[in-house]
């Protein structure tokens, strides 16, 4: 079996440091998950991740601190207006406190986010973000998963302890939600503005989005500079309006998340992948992040998604442990050796 003269072009390139371009990534994109091409892709990206990241991994955490039928109307969201089940409802600081204790015990989190709807009180946002920098190690960072802001309220939320942010503007937005393109993109601009880091996802991939899409999806997070690029496909929710378009495979994710990992190449601000939701089919194409999730999940039809979907911290450091990482970075940059004994350990608490 030959591989076909174009993809050796851009992998030869790749593995010598070269990105490929965004019509190359839409070439990537379009080779059939069975090809021994999209199977080569899958393994030069792992390698080239490992090497690029000192094959070190990183544990992220995050909490839905609140439920509300969401005015983005999302229609891949369980959360969304016009479809959602859910009704108003918010953790206690007390229990935000009390999962964010349980997420960073170990102290290898690399950073613990903070979800809420695409409405929230940012006042009550800020006390939240205040009390937790208060009670968990300084070496991990606190990202959030917010809404729609301005400069003035990214300052509060720096000043408050936030290291980053995470905000897509996503694929088919303005249409498979009721929010303006523009706007997502502006907030990005003034995450940047503010210092944080600019966190960033491929989202939420169906299988009606074509490889151009895809493509144009994942260079946006480079053209802003992120810090961290991602691959998540559309998870099934019964009720949700694109539930009826279906749900790719973990196999095409993992395509995805190769592919992501190769356009970053030559992104200095990019330093972390990570594939949604954890799998170790994505750990093995380049990724080399994933997120353990409580309370409030946009993908679950449950109210705590802990107890349906959503991994806890030991499932997925076990699973870095079995992808082969060796090393778990934290919020700081130092980082710990990540083997048996370590998983043994941390895992028995």
């Amino acid at each position: 079996m030959k591989l076909q003269n174009r993809f050796k072009t851009i992998l030869d390139a790749a593995v010598g440091g070269c990105r490929p371009t965004k019509e190359d990534c839409v070439y990537l994109l379009n080779l059939s998950c069975e090809s021994l091409e999209a199977k080569v892709l899958m393994a030069a990206a792992d390698t080239i991740s490992r090497k690029r990241f000192n094959n070190h991994a990183i544990l992220l955490g995050q909490i839905g601190v609140d439920i509300a039928p969401c005015p983005g109307n999302c229609k891949f969201c369980v959360f969304g207006e016009g479809h959602t089940t859910f009704e108003k409802s918010q953790l206690s600081i007390e229990e935000i406190l009390l999962r964010a204790h349980d997420f960073t015990r170990q102290g290898d989190l690399y950073a613990l986010f903070l979800m809420t709807m695409h409405e929230f009180d940012l006042g009550h946002f800020l006390s939240v973000v205040q009390s937790i920098r208060k009670e968990i190690p300084s070496h991990t960072q606190i990202v959030v998963n917010i809404g729609d802001f301005d400069i003035h309220q990214a300052r509060q939320l720096r000043d408050a302890g936030v290291n980053g942010a995470y905000h897509v503007c996503r694929l088919h937005e303005g249409k498979d939600t009721s929010l303006n393109p523009k706007d997502r993109e502006k907030t990005i601009a003034i995450i940047r503005e503010a210092g944080m880091d600019f966190y960033y996802c491929c989202e939420p991939i169906g299988p009606e989005h074509t490889p151009a899409e895809l493509a144009e999806q994942i260079f946006l997070g480079i053209k802003h500079g992120c810090f961290q690029h991602a691959a998540m496909r559309r998870v099934f929710i019964p009720g949700a309006p694109l539930s009826e378009n279906g749900q790719i495979t973990e196999q095409r994710l993992a395509q995805i998340v190769a592919v992501v990992a190769l356009a970053t190449l030559a992104c200095v601000e990019t330093k972390n992948i990570a594939v949604h939701e954890p799998n170790l089919l994505g750990l093995a194409a380049g990724a080399n992040v994933i997120y353990a999730e409580t309370g409030a999940n946009p993908r679950d039809t449950e109210d705590d998604t802990s107890r349906n979907r959503g991994l806890n911290v030991c499932d997925c450091r076990k699973m870095l442990y079995e992808a082969g990482f060796t090393g778990l970075l934290r919020g700081d940059d130092t980082s710990i050796p990540l083997d048996l004994d370590y998983v043994q350990h941390a895992c028995a608490f």
